[in-house]
């Protein structure tokens, strides 16, 4: 087992220990902490005693601690901990590296696949993440996908050759073993540890989220915006359709609000798949909608004693920037957004929808198709589109890139030269480009200074000429804030 402690960004080593025996739930993700006389790896928050610094060591991921050969806690089940928010803040090769992990890029395509994605080579790739993670991507692949079964194994009613096939195993054999090397316990055992509902022909997880968590804030914005036969929402929850890689699905997503600080709390998510080898991507998608990853405690730490940003904090604790599931669909409803209202754009989007969709059948009313893809909305007259034609040539355009990659809509790519690739593009100007930036890249430093709503929002806080530099490197979060201050006094 490994002895020497991983370096973590930022901290020393008396700090991650600091941070250990004060069980401080906001580096639950950032780091672990295992320890060699009892070979488990914890979350920084775990219950148990704390052990003494001489017998631990701290790891940058929890396949850097597997890879050392230490099993996963079972009673505080660090590999279930929200990713780190550093991957986001920062979208170094190794978070945008992360990203695509979890979503199954490593088991659909390779590590040359996963590389080909971030513009590196697979061996210097491996160097970078070994590197800054402690793990190549293999072993980082291996990790998600023991956390996507052990998840599976407890949750649902799926035989083991299910749950081993849907969380990307290889075999039974090879999902069998990786069980008992990272939890100590057989498949059998984990399933009769854990109690729950389950039901049969959907997956019901619950996905982790840091706290405050602002639920009904995140439906009330999706709800806005929602796309008939796409999306839905009600009292309490929000659903839509999902183009996976192998297949169609649906997700009914629980978003309440939790006020409690520094905890980890859980959304109630229910995944209806085509295919359980699309288990992974469609998790990693919903996560990527909730803004899963988010440190809401470090966004409003950041905004404390700003005269403008600071009260909407307080007011609105743990305010997400809604991300989404496809970038292709995001773009597309982009330009239908530009210069238009919400309800304008809706009523475009829905009519697009209509006419050129994917009709599927679900089990939850309202939601009847996949939205066109890329290919499909870059085959379309750009002349009949109900629009300018300008943006309609715009929209056609963008979707042709998207369809050939030339322009690629997932978190591989650097955001500066996705951004460059969007400004090539005839139509699409800095409003479109930095609105994709925001809720497709995940990028949280995203300002919209010429967007109406910003403008009518600052003017209605008597601060029209507010520097949004001084909000940097959570503009995002700030822009929202606005947003939503507007929406409400609506």
């Amino acid at each position: 087992m490994s002895t020497l402690p991983v370096a973590i960004p930022g901290m020393d080593t008396e700090s991650c220990y600091a941070a250990v025996k004060s069980r401080d739930r906001r580096f639950d993700g950032v780091f672990y902490i295992a320890v060699r006389t009892t070979g488990i790896y914890c979350r920084p928050s775990c219950p148990a005693r704390t052990p003494a610094l001489q017998n631990v060591s701290f790891h940058r991921s929890a396949a850097a601690a597997q890879s050392a050969g230490y099993r996963a806690c079972k009673r505080c089940l660090p590999d279930a901990t929200p990713g780190s928010p550093d991957w986001d803040v920062a979208a170094t090769v190794a978070g945008r590296a992360m990203r695509l992990i979890a979503d199954g890029v490593v088991d659909r395509e390779g590590v040359d696949g996963l590389a080909r994605r971030v513009g590196y080579t697979s061996r210097h790739l491996s160097r970078v993440l070994t590197a800054e993670l402690g793990a190549g991507p293999l072993a980082l692949a291996r990790a998600q996908r023991a956390q996507t079964a052990r998840v599976l194994v407890e949750t649902t009613d799926l035989s083991f050759a299910d749950v081993a096939f849907a969380s990307g195993f290889a075999s039974v054999r090879q999902f069998n073993e990786t069980i008992r090397e990272v939890y100590a316990a057989t498949p059998s055992e984990l399933r009769g540890r854990r109690g729950g509902v389950r039901t049969p022909g959907a997956i019901e997880l619950r996905l982790a989220v840091r706290t405050p968590f602002a639920g009904a804030e995140l439906l009330r914005f999706l709800a806005l915006r929602a796309v008939e036969g796409v999306e839905v929402a009600g009292e309490g929850w929000y659903a839509r359709t999902l183009d996976l890689p192998h297949g169609p699905g649906t997700v009914r997503v629980e978003l309440r609000d939790v006020v409690a600080e520094g905890e980890t709390a859980l959304v109630p998510a229910r995944f209806v798949l085509h295919d359980l080898r699309d288990t992974a991507a469609a998790v990693a998608r919903v996560r990527r909608l909730l803004d899963g990853d988010c440190d809401p405690i470090a966004v409003a730490d950041h905004f404390a004693g700003d005269p403008l940003i600071g009260p909407l904090v307080r007011l609105r604790p743990g305010l997400r920037v809604p991300g989404h599931v496809a970038g292709a669909e995001l773009a597309v409803r982009a330009v239908l957004g530009q210069q238009v209202s919400v309800a304008g754009a809706r009523t475009v989007a829905g009519r697009l929808v209509t006419e050129h969709g994917r009709p599927i059948e679900t089990d939850i009313p309202g939601l009847t198709h996949l939205f066109p893809d890329a290919a499909t909305v870059a085959a379309l007259d750009p002349e009949r589109l109900p629009m300018p034609r300008a943006r309609g040539r715009a929209l056609t355009g963008l979707a042709a890139a998207v369809a050939d990659g030339s322009v690629p809509l997932d978190r591989g790519p650097e955001r500066a030269a996705v951004r460059a690739g969007l400004l090539a593009l005839p139509g699409i100007g800095p409003w479109t480009a930095d609105y994709v930036a925001l809720r497709v890249l995940g990028d949280p430093d995203v300002f919209l200074p010429t967007d109406v709503g910003v403008r009518n929002a600052l003017a209605a806080l008597g601060a029209p000429d507010a520097d949004p530099s001084t909000w940097a490197p959570w503009r995002s979060y700030a822009l929202l804030h606005l947003w939503t201050s507007l929406e409400e006094k609506s």
